[in-house]
């Protein structure tokens, strides 16, 4: 009993699932008449304890010990005749009931004396698993000998190995503390720690304490008539862009923005959008997207959200934006005004640590989040970047996504603070993969990033292609999870050198990119989404529910800390005390991420999947949790469900499922789905 309950505290350890089910055997031979006779009398049994509430070992050890009594009671039933009552549905792939099997063998097992003749048990080689997981032990002196059986389609011998120390580590420490709760008791061995440890530890980057459009007007020094801009036909050098700005930047003081300030920007996919970013930056201010595509209703959420100071905005889009308060500066309409502001650089009023920028989004109770981020994350985001890429002033990038996405962060300035040159994707080509792949090989753009599935269109474009006219270096996924499978077609064709591919993970809360992997030919034969390791000043630290940090190899909620940490979410105090908590192992903050990850045995991260209800499609963080509630704001509506499903084109696609109410309003509900 103490042996099966500590086997259940690994696998609820492992798993985090609370209701295990573990077989066992038993002689069955509980009849003195059939003591003697030669024959198999085994049953199976199936010992199923629950494990929820995080209990102590003690009274897991109760639980166990008052189900294996309850069991040897009806030792007589078959189990096959347990299987046929339960009609449980079977499946080829594993067995019913149970996958794991805990085998205790306390029969007497020394050599059989013959007249003239001893014979010793011979342990035959096994070729064939019959349980994902069978664990035998039997009792001898002084202690007990033990053998694992494992499928090793599921598991290789290091895991196993691991597995084994893990259980011996909790042994040990539950003859110690057999009252401590299951998530206190721990499982990593000393080399474990240490190998964890190390893994967790970062760079301390000197990043220079200067703004992010600081490090534009030096790249202006430097280059002051190469193109920085370029929109279908037109082209801003860096000496005119940063005039412009610097005239939108005057203009703003004027109107009292400052440090710390929120300013709308409600523009169009155009250069104003660059302009009007880099001009709120300069003021001192911070800019907070409104997407002139969002719902009338989640922008003025974000409008009242953030208490806008200043709106900056186009005459076209000013019957689409919620009545303001405050001041509205149109880029065109206040055209002569702004033009006759100064041209210089504003002094430097604001600090690396004052805001640059706040990003919704999506929230779980249908209540959009504003994340805070500094100029100094961004700044040292590059800094971390620049031993990984090396981009220079002869990259030629492209602005291809929404600028409430935190992924136009990085394509923004990943341009601008090296003298790059952006290329701001017209909205209608970004929606065409044709025009797209012919827009990268015109404008001969180097640095591409890209959702996967938005790539998936350009690997079907340039397979119809009869030569390489690509001039890529480097092609960076990010915003969704990664089916490598699906690069097969672009690998074949191009290799793994040439343009480089590299699968990035990030968030806004952490300033875009915390991970990175270079990709190649060999990652194709992986099932999962390898998402790499941490850029130099991030840690990522693997912990269960109880904090506790995970072993190699068992899933686990990832925790991101170190220099890109948000300073937190706008007005939603308890939100960020909850999502971004004290380190439980040295000093700073860490955030909790949601996403569910593994180590492999490098250290690098395997992406799984998500601990809740978000989902990513096309690169948008979505709540179903926020739709769900706004759909059950309808009066008709009883209940929803929303969910991801696949189509066949190889898109996501969002489903909801509605239970209405009867228009007699007694209750009576009609599914429906939409969607």
């Amino acid at each position: 009993m103490t042996v099966l309950a500590a086997f259940k505290v690994l696998l609820y350890r492992y798993t985090g699932q609370t209701d295990i089910t573990v077989g066992s055997p038993i002689a069955n031979r509980n009849q003195a008449a059939i003591e003697g006779l030669v024959g198999l009398f085994m049953n199976t049994l199936a010992l199923r304890t629950q494990l929820d509430g995080n209990p102590s070992f003690r009274d897991v050890l109760l639980r166990v010990r008052e189900t294996a009594l309850g069991a040897y009671s009806h030792q007589d039933l078959p189990f096959e005749k347990l299987i046929d009552t339960l009609s449980l549905p079977r499946e080829l792939s594993h067995t019913p009931l149970f996958q794991v099997m805990v085998v205790l063998q306390n029969a007497p097992n020394s050599g059989l004396q013959l007249p003239n003749l001893t014979l010793d048990p011979l342990e035959l080689p096994r070729t064939t698993a019959k349980l994902d997981l069978t664990i035998t032990l039997m009792e001898v002196a002084p202690g007990m000998h033990g053998s694992i059986e494992y499928n090793t389609d599921l598991f290789d011998g290091t895991t196993i190995e691991r597995l084994l120390g893990h259980f011996q580590v909790l042994l040990t420490e539950i003859v110690t503390t057999p009252d401590a709760c299951l998530g206190e008791l721990p499982l990593l061995s000393p080399n474990e720690v240490k190998q964890l440890e190390q893994w967790r530890q970062t760079d301390n980057l000197e990043v220079s304490p200067t703004c992010l459009h600081q490090h534009f007007e030096a790249q202006v020094e430097k280059h002051p008539d190469a193109i920085a801009l370029t929109f279908e036909q037109d082209h801003l050098t860096y000496g005119e862009l940063n005039q412009q700005a610097n005239q939108i930047a005057h203009y703003l003081r004027e109107l009292g923005v400052g440090p710390d300030k929120l300013v709308g920007l409600c523009v169009e996919r155009s250069p104003d959008m660059v302009v009007g970013i880099l001009g709120i930056l300069k003021a001192g201010g911070a800019y907070v997207p409104l997407d002139p595509a969002y719902p009338t209703a989640r922008l003025k959420f974000m409008f009242q959200d953030a208490d806008i100071s200043v709106l900056v905005t186009q005459s076209s889009l000013l019957q689409d934006i919620p009545d303001s308060p405050v001041p509205v500066v149109t880029l065109d309409g206040d055209r002569a005004k702004i033009t006759q502001a100064a041209t210089t650089n504003p002094d430097a009023r604001v600090t690396a640590g004052n805001l640059a920028y706040i990003i919704y989004t999506s929230g779980s109770t249908g209540t959009p989040k504003g994340v805070m981020i500094p100029h100094q994350n961004v700044v040292r985001l590059f800094k971390a970047a620049d031993r990984l890429y090396h981009f220079d002033h002869q990259d030629c990038w492209t602005l291809f996504h929404s600028y409430a996405f935190d992924f136009s962060v990085w394509e923004m300035w990943g341009a601008l603070l090296y003298g790059g040159r952006l290329v701001i994707v017209p909205y209608w080509i970004s929606r065409s993969p044709q025009e797209f792949y012919q827009l990268l090989v015109d404008q001969r753009v180097t640095i591409l990033n890209q959702t996967p599935s938005a790539f998936n269109q350009v690997i079907q474009i340039d397979a119809h292609q009869s030569a390489n006219s690509l001039s890529l270096r480097y092609i960076i996924f990010g915003g969704e999870a990664l089916a490598i499978e699906s690069l097969r077609p672009w690998f074949e064709r191009h290799g793994d050198t040439q343009p480089q591919l590299v699968n990035v993970y990030g968030i806004t809360e952490t300033t875009v990119h915390v991970t990175h992997r270079p990709l190649t030919v060999t990652d194709l034969d992986r099932a999962s989404s390898p998402i790499g390791q941490p850029l130099a000043d991030l840690q990522c630290t693997i912990l269960d529910p109880y904090l506790q940090p995970v072993p190699i190899g068992v899933p686990g909620e990832l925790h991101v800390g170190g220099a890109g940490l948000a300073r937190g979410y706008l007005n939603r105090p308890e939100l960020t005390a909850e999502r971004f908590i004290d380190h439980p192992f040295s000093q700073g903050r860490l955030y909790k991420t949601g996403d569910l990850v593994k180590y492999l045995p490098d250290g690098t991260l395997d992406y799984l999947g998500r601990i809740d209800h978000q989902v990513k499609i096309r690169g948008f963080r979505i709540e179903l949790g926020e739709i769900e509630a706004l759909l059950q704001q309808h009066p008709q509506v009883r209940e929803t469900l929303v969910m991801v499903r696949p189509e066949s084109s190889g898109q996501d696609r969002l489903v909801a499922y509605l239970s209405a109410v009867s228009p007699d309003r007694r209750g009576t509900t009609a599914p429906c789905s939409v969607a």
